[in-house]
């Protein structure tokens, strides 16, 4: 299928019509940039969906952070039922990089734990990509990180079809190439297993399907769609397209001619420490930079073997490696969604990573090419650019320059909403007066958010709360990907009432039973409490009828007297819309379900033992003693015990399995 069809049960209303009409104008007379300025509920999501449907343009839609990531990518799936809509997020669970401290002789080695299913579903958007233009990939702002050739992963790929004359040998390695490991006792995701003239495999892209190429002699026979766990034949088919298990695929003679180059470096930068008369350095990248040559020679992998992709891929120093956007075909879309803060985060990402590499280039750990490995610089993200649409209630000065002025306005919400009220109250009691506020709408059904100044004060008072009969949460960076869904969607449905957190509570998180936003600490000046910033966050009460805010400051500063002013200005603008055309306000309803939180097993839940394989079993406590001894190395010791029980609990269903 190359064409979207947007399936839904309502149609555009407020201010929709106006916006998906001006944004479709605008894109087919070629503007490179524009800017849709929605408020919170107002339906923005909607809106770009159309825009997607009435251009039928591939289109990438980036958030700033995973938990927004995530909420977009399902709505959108739930928009566009038959078409591609993929999520590309990093795939780190857990990810200590690679760094050397000089002052302490300290080296630290890149430590990092992969999520199986992201990396699964990082390449199945890219196989979509490259296969059909109805499609749609939410991704954070790493896509703009260093990515495998889209050139070499589309070479390498292998059309496998009935009648077709291939040495079953020369499938294997093929295979093995292709980065597929061979596991003839269990058949997983990224793997192959072969019984006579039967070879199976699992692409690293299938959630449920497994392939079946049956072989009468060096001729395919047969081809099926098979069910990986039980082996049961799902449908006959007479072609597959099977894609690389890794995006870092690079042919025989690329990694033969990568090789050569490598050693050329080497040899530059040893003359390099000989002359300054650094041996330590020169012995010290004499030795690393020759072990990985040969692992690259004899297995085609090494450890950091990213540090070399400038080799690979044929760039010149300093050019910027490939990344997702290259997968996109010339004509595609870009929706920058609360903008305000991702383009900020594209900005940030080249300097921070630099920073990083110096040190460890300087001192031999790494060769110069390790600092091509990299996020695209902001004008290198800019040029890859398209058309481009900047979505946020807050858009920044810079992006409505690059839209020549023009903004695209979507302040009405199709529900009748208006912004909520705001009070302000003062701080010096902050935490009691906003425990009898959350008991009194926690009381009538109601959710509550807190934001907080940091990540203790959130774990601090979320603990505090439920010492006190509240169920609270809390939510901020270091809680793991999909955990962050899951929670949202336990608060949804009401396992507990109060979630505590930073800014991740901020922008794009639609959470239609919040009735109660507090903030403390408002006048604490600063990123966290700018006028944009409290602007969003206000705007999480915005999509309940009875929604209110409430700041604690002891003081009315500038970003609180704007935030007042604004939302003073869109209430009264709401108020004559709904009033001219009969509007009753009612709070926006959305379904309760998420497939990134389902899919994400609670490891708490005895209930889940009947649906994870031995297999699955194995990973949880192979992952939770990993991760228990970790803490217990930094001194955690509440958390390690934590972990610590959760691999007793998996290990129990292992000996009861």
């Amino acid at each position: 299928m190359n064409t979207f069809q947007l399936v839904s049960e309502f149609e555009p209303s407020g201010d929709q019509p106006e916006a998906i009409k001006r944004l479709v104008k605008g894109a087919r007379a070629g503007d490179k940039s524009q800017v849709l300025l929605g408020v919170t509920g107002s339906g923005k999501t909607f809106t770009m969906a159309n825009v997607i449907a009435e251009l039928n343009r591939p289109a990438l839609v980036l958030a700033h952070n995973k938990t927004l990531a995530a909420q977009l990518y399902e709505e959108l799936k739930e928009l566009f039922p038959n078409n591609a809509i993929e999520y590309f997020v990093s795939y780190y669970d857990y990810y200590q990089p690679e760094a050397y401290i000089a002052r302490s002789d300290t080296y630290i080695e890149k430590d990092m734990s992969i999520n199986e299913k992201i990396e699964k579903m990082r390449l199945s958007a890219t196989r979509s990509l490259l296969e059909r233009r109805d499609t749609i990939v939410v991704a954070s702002v790493s896509c703009i990180y260093g990515l495998g050739s889209p050139e070499f992963y589309r070479e390498m790929k292998q059309s496998l079809f009935c009648g077709m004359r291939i040495d079953r040998d020369d499938l294997l390695l093929k295979l093995i190439g292709m980065h597929y490991k061979r596991s003839d006792l269990d058949l997983a995701p990224g793997t192959f297993r072969v019984r006579g003239d039967v070879v199976e495999i699992f692409a690293a892209y299938e959630e449920k399907v497994a392939y079946r190429i049956e072989f009468f002699d060096d001729d395919i026979e047969k081809i099926a769609f098979i069910d990986p766990l039980t082996n049961r034949l799902i449908e006959n088919v007479m072609k597959v397209v099977l894609y690389p298990a890794s995006h870092y695929v690079v042919p025989e003679d690329v990694r033969e001619n990568a090789l050569v180059t490598i050693r050329e470096e080497l040899k530059e930068r040893q003359a390099y420490y000989q002359k300054e008369n650094r041996l330590i350095e020169d012995q010290r990248i004499s030795e690393r930079t020759r072990y990985d040559v040969e692992m690259i020679k004899e297995i085609g992998f090494c450890k950091g073997i990213e540090n070399y992709s400038r080799h690979f891929s044929g760039r010149k120093p300093g050019e910027a490696s490939p990344c997702l956007i290259d997968y996109f075909p010339e004509d595609f879309l870009i929706f920058v969604d609360e903008s305000h803060q991702t383009i900020p985060q594209i900005h940030a990402m080249y300097n921070g990573d630099r920073a990083r590499k110096v040190s460890l280039i300087d001192f031999g750990f790494r060769l110069p090419s390790a600092f091509d490995n990299r996020p695209l610089k902001f004008e290198e993200f800019y040029e890859k650019i398209n058309q481009v649409v900047y979505v946020s209630a807050t858009p920044s000065k810079w992006e409505v320059e690059e839209a020549g002025g023009i903004v695209v306005e979507q302040v009405i919400r199709p529900t009748g909403l208006l912004d909520p009220e705001i009070e302000v109250r003062p701080a010096i009691n902050q935490v009691d007066d906003s425990l009898a506020e959350i008991k009194a709408h926690t009381e009538k059904g109601g959710r509550v958010l807190v934001t907080t100044l940091t990540k203790r004060l959130a774990e601090e008072l979320s603990n505090y709360l439920n010492d006190l009969g509240v169920q609270a949460k809390y939510l901020h960076s270091d809680i793991e990907t999909l955990e962050r869904s899951e929670i949202i969607l336990d608060l949804r449905k009401g396992n507990f009432d109060v979630l505590v957190g930073i800014n991740l509570l901020r922008e794009g998180l639609d959470i239609p039973e919040v009735s109660l936003v507090a903030i403390l600490d408002a006048d604490k000046q600063g990123f966290l409490r700018s006028a944009t910033a409290l602007i969003q966050t206000c705007g999480r009460a915005a999509r309940n009828e009875k929604g209110r805010v409430i700041m604690y400051a002891d003081k009315k500063t500038d970003a609180i007297e704007q935030t007042l002013l604004t939302t003073k200005n869109r209430r009264k603008q709401q108020k004559a819309y709904n009033q001219e055309h009969g509007i009753t306000p009612k709070s926006t309803t959305r379904k309760m379900n998420s497939e990134l939180a389902d899919k994400n097993e609670n490891h708490d839940l005895p209930a889940l033992e009947g649906r994870l394989s031995p297999r699955e079993i194995e990973e949880k406590i192979a992952y939770y003693r990993k991760e228990m001894k970790r803490a217990a190395k930094e001194m955690q010791f509440e958390e390690a015990a934590k972990l610590r029980d959760k691999m007793h609990y998996y290990e129990q269903m292992e000996i009861t399995g």
